[in-house]
């Protein structure tokens, strides 16, 4: 698992805890669930920024993904 493959499941993580915090706002609970899941997206994209020998950037996201997908497709 490279370092694209922890940059697109913090991506995907990071989008899927916006439902769950506009659900428990609308609620009235905490949003504990999701602030774990922002902490957890959050590391994975650190670390994959930072242990990718170039770096990323906002052009190289798109490609990430295809890359990742292309994997498990094979």
């Amino acid at each position: 698992m490279g370092p694209d493959f922890f940059l697109v499941a913090g991506v995907i993580m990071g989008a899927l805890a916006i439902p769950s915090i506009l659900n428990a706002y609308s609620e009235g609970r905490s949003p504990r669930t999701a602030a774990l899941m922002i902490l957890v997206s959050g590391c994975c994209i650190v670390f994959a920024v930072t242990s990718s020998p170039v770096g990323y950037t906002m052009q190289d996201v798109p490609n990430a993904f295809v890359r990742v997908f292309g994997q498990f497709l094979n």
